[in-house]
């Protein structure tokens, strides 16, 4: 499974010979301007909530690459009204598809789409393939649901916002590393503008202070695990 940091809430995922993007938020970023999405490849596209900083480049990605959409009900139905083919989900369902298993899980947080129209619940992913799990949080508040996951689910990795202001920041994201039962953590939802610019060596530091590995990818840095 490789991952890929196209900068702040955006991922690449390859597994199984399969692409999936999350929350493609590229052309609006200005830290992202060297990431051209023209060239990214998707099969799937998984969105966590409807906040334009999540699904800025959803639409343009999708129509030129036939993507599938994977969101809650209320995030498919408005994306299938404008002719893209999508899977709606909601919380604690799971789903078994050509890459692995999908489950859709909570996340504490708003979601409304660019117009102010309702956007469903946000959520996070629980993905489980090529024999490695990891957990999307998605925007979110620390919550004891992500005591949950890892009752179902040996994560090897955890991927947590840390931006803190609109979501959880990196003293609650060390809290939320001990609720999923996983100390390897890639962070994201970070520096994209001035409310969530975080000090690296810091976060770097209470981590390993707590025996725990934070990982802060330069945008278009891949992992493998």
């Amino acid at each position: 499974m490789k991952i890929t940091y196209y900068g702040h809430a955006s991922l690449g995922i390859e597994v199984n010979n399969v692409t999936i993007l999350v929350d493609p938020f590229i052309t609006g970023n200005p830290k992202a301007s060297h990431i051209d999405i023209d060239a990214l490849e998707a099969d799937y596209i998984l969105i966590t909530h409807a906040h334009q900083d999540h699904i800025l480049d959803v639409e343009a990605i999708a129509k030129r690459t036939d993507a599938v959409l994977v969101s809650n009900f209320e995030i498919i139905s408005h994306f299938e009204k404008l002719g893209l083919e999508g899977h709606p989900m909601n919380h604690g369902g799971q789903w078994d598809f050509e890459f692995g298993t999908v489950k859709y899980v909570n996340a504490i947080h708003t979601s409304s789409f660019p117009d102010g129209s309702y956007g469903g619940q946000p959520g996070g992913f629980v993905i489980e393939g090529e024999h490695k799990n990891i957990y999307i949080a998605g925007d979110t508040a620390l919550t004891f649901d992500m005591k949950l996951i890892p009752l179902r689910t040996k994560l090897d990795l955890a991927i947590l916002p840390i931006g803190d202001n609109f979501t959880m920041g990196i003293d609650d994201a060390i809290i939320a590393s001990d609720f999923v039962d996983c100390d390897k953590v890639l962070g994201y939802h970070f520096d994209t503008f001035g409310y969530i610019e975080i000090d690296h060596e810091e976060a770097k530091r209470k981590f390993f202070d707590k025996d725990k590995d934070l990982m802060l990818l330069d945008i278009g840095a891949s992992i493998e695990l």
